[in-house]
């Protein structure tokens, strides 16, 4: 038993540092503008030098072989145009990267001069002539993948389609899903605007540059891959003609998108025709590899920095209601910001993984994790993650009553026919208070929660069928037969002592409940006297009372019928007690003890060394996370009798239930609520050998 002293000064600490972690959370940037956008040629090409750029010392070997050094340093633009000469009279691989890195060099002249057309020019033709490089059939016997040569080959590709999208996107030249033509100093181009991926064109209302911003906080682990293309920021805004699953995008959505040019084909290098391009924006979440002439290419893709650019947007702070969820729970229900939220596009060939977060809190305590889950290849090409917002202001089980309800919604408005069998895959991830609500959606009630209020039937309960029906839906519930595992992280199944008297009454003073609802518990105990065997359950109970450890829901939880196809795993924090204050501190993540927190009847546990407020962040809590879904993906897999299928672009699978190895489960032994209670429904090669256009090229 701790000292009495010990105990309030740990919880009155724990109060504090709660209060410090939102203090910090409201003040939380995730990301911030560079002063000059990140280019991986700064170095090799001494971009921001004093004495200016310069090529390469290969290039410059190459031009003094030429006897085009001098001529370089005087006019560049004549070195350049002669060693095109050169290459076209003889192409070898040195040449052809020459040219497309003094284009590039010429380019940023020209820009940094106002010449804007004549800069666009010179980056189309570095953008030709790197691509050249990386895939001109007769370059093959040049071509030497280990040389640091062809990474900045890639980089000149790279860098210079960045400067040529730059010039477009100001001229509001790039526009998904049209043609535009584009005037250079001396061509004429057509570039169809193609969104590969499960993005509409409509979506993508604003494209930012990847490279103007870095990382600032709140996203520990930056999350980019290196190949071709552009990484950009999609920003997304509301369009007509949305389709169901739009409605559960939050606003100010933003999210990866990687530009690639393919160069077409010319048979006449040499034509002042009009060069036809197509400019490919790809999701990297749904791909990140393409073909080029019979060649997989990996894209260049950052899944990290458009998710901060949304984690800063006003939009989305102003739903970040973690406060005013707890204070104010009736205002947070009145103005609808609640429900499920979808940071991608649905994709019925996915499996939903939902997080559900806890006390004080909002979904953006999940993004650690979330940021670190979806950058394995592998649980992104399976899973699709859902995050369930609620105010916590008010007791866990009327949240979980709630969450019955929009999980339902959510599966009657994007498989209404109930055929999609990865929706019967789901998987239930809760921190905290939220890892109660979750594992209420996979319990039977029977009689038992009813019984925690009342020993007499529901229907002698005097009241309307408005309230009769309200409270039934909160004490008579099914296992939702969609969600298949439930993964509950430092959650308090016996309570928490934080929960103590003191934090209560505070809690009871600051917490407003709405007063519908007080007023319609107050009416139900008033008009059934002796009824309520427990009467501040109904009147006077907040999110705080609901996690007292003697609260008698605990108990009932703990012993209640789980769904007969329902996996449970449980993850614990456990703080380092070695220290002298930590020594009177009792074992657990210094919110939830370890007693609390164990469970006996799960299918895996996994402590970890972290306090409450992090032991979701921590990164062995992630690849615990990361184990249990591919557990999952593998048990699904073997149900369905085949390795998974992946569809070609354009293309939908949809699993069967039955496919999935999914069953309702039978009534059979089930308690059932009296007759006249309506319960909620349950829910939820080779290349092809011409060469390709050189703008530019005379």
């Amino acid at each position: 038993m701790l000292p009495t002293t010990f105990r309030y000064a740990r919880l009155l600490s724990l109060l504090l540092l709660a209060l410090a972690a939102f203090a910090s959370g409201c003040a939380q940037r995730y990301i911030s503008l560079r002063k000059v956008p990140k280019n991986p040629l700064e170095g090799p090409l001494n971009l921001l030098s004093r004495s200016g750029p310069k090529p390469t010392g290969r290039t410059e070997m190459l031009l003094r072989r030429y006897d085009l050094l001098e001529s370089h340093q005087k006019q560049p633009q004549l070195a350049l145009l002669g060693l095109r000469k050169r290459t076209l009279e003889e192409p070898t691989s040195d040449k052809v990267y020459a040219v497309a890195e003094l284009a590039y060099l010429d380019a940023k002249r020209k820009q940094d001069a106002g010449q804007t057309k004549e800069a666009l020019d010179l980056y189309g033709a570095a953008v030709a002539y790197s691509y050249r490089y990386l895939f001109e059939p007769g370059l093959d016997r040049f071509r030497n993948p280990y040389d640091p040569q062809f990474r900045r080959a890639c980089d000149l590709y790279n860098s210079s389609l960045e400067g040529a999208l730059r010039i477009a996107i100001r001229q509001g030249k790039v526009k998904p899903g049209q043609t535009q033509t584009i005037e250079t100093a001396s061509q004429q181009f057509r570039l169809d605007i193609e969104v590969k991926g499960p993005w509409h064109p409509e979506d993508l209302n604003r494209l930012e540059f990847v490279s103007d911003y870095e990382i600032t906080g709140g996203l520990t682990n930056l999350h980019h891959t290196y190949g071709l293309g552009v990484p950009l920021i999609a920003v997304r805004a509301a369009h007509a003609g949305e389709d169901a699953a739009e409605k559960f995008y939050p606003p100010g959505l933003s999210f990866p998108v990687t530009a690639f040019l393919r160069v077409a084909p010319d048979s006449d290098p040499q034509s002042n025709g009009t060069h036809h391009c197509v400019l490919e924006l790809h999701d990297p979440l749904h791909s990140t590899t393409l073909m080029v002439d019979d060649r997989m290419v990996p894209l260049e893709t950052d899944l990290t920095t458009p998710l901060a650019f949304f984690l800063d947007n006003p939009k989305f702070q102003a739903q970040n209601i973690s406060t005013w969820g707890l204070l104010n729970p009736g205002g947070a229900t009145e103005t609808k910001i609640k429900g499920m939220y979808m940071v991608e596009p649905y994709d019925p060939n996915k499996i939903p993984v939902v997080m559900v977060h806890g006390l004080w809190s909002s979904p953006i305590t999940w993004m650690e994790m979330f940021n670190d889950l979806r950058s394995f290849p592998e649980i992104r090409a399976r899973y699709q993650f859902w995050f369930y917002l609620y105010p916590t202001g008010q007791p866990f089980w009327v949240s979980a009553a709630q969450m019955r309800g929009d999980l339902a919604n959510v599966r009657q408005t994007l498989d209404p026919g109930e055929q999609n069998g990865n929706l019967d895959q789901m998987v239930l991830v809760g921190h905290s208070m939220g890892g109660l609500v979750s594992k209420l959606q996979a319990l039977e009630s029977g009689d038992d929660f009813w019984h925690i209020l009342s020993d007499k039937p529901l229907s002698e309960l005097k009241a309307s069928d408005e309230a009769r029906e309200k409270l039934a839906r909160a004490v008579y519930f099914h296992p939702n037969p969609s969600v298949k595992r439930v993964i509950t992280i430092g959650t308090p199944h016996r309570g928490s002592d934080f929960a103590n008297d003191y934090v209560r009454l505070i809690g009871r003073r600051l917490i407003t409940l709405p007063e519908m609802v007080t007023d319609l518990t107050n009416q139900l105990v008033l008009a059934n006297p002796g009824y309520f065997k427990n009467k501040e359950l109904l009147t006077t109970t907040t999110s705080l009372d609901s996690l007292a450890p003697d609260d008698p829901i605990f108990p009932v939880m703990l012993s209640a019928q789980k769904g007969p196809e329902v996996k449970f795993h449980n993850i614990v924090g456990r703080i380092d007690r070695s220290g002298f204050i930590q020594q009177w501190t009792e074992d657990g993540d210094g919110i939830v003890s370890f007693k609390s927190a164990h469970l006996d009847d799960v299918v895996s546990e996994k402590p970890v060394t972290a306090d409450h407020l992090g032991v979701h962040r921590h990164p062995l809590a992630t690849l615990e996370v990361r184990r249990i879904l591919m557990e999952h993906k593998e048990a699904v897999d073997k149900l369905s009798g085949s390795s998974p299928m992946v569809a070609p672009a354009g293309y939908k699978i949809l699993s069967s239930g039955s496919e999935m190895g999914t069953h309702l489960p039978t009534t059979a032994g089930v308690r059932l609520p009296p007759a006249n209670v309506k319960l909620p429904a349950a829910g939820l090669p080779r290349p092809i050998g011409a060469a390709p256009t050189i703008p530019g090229a005379r």
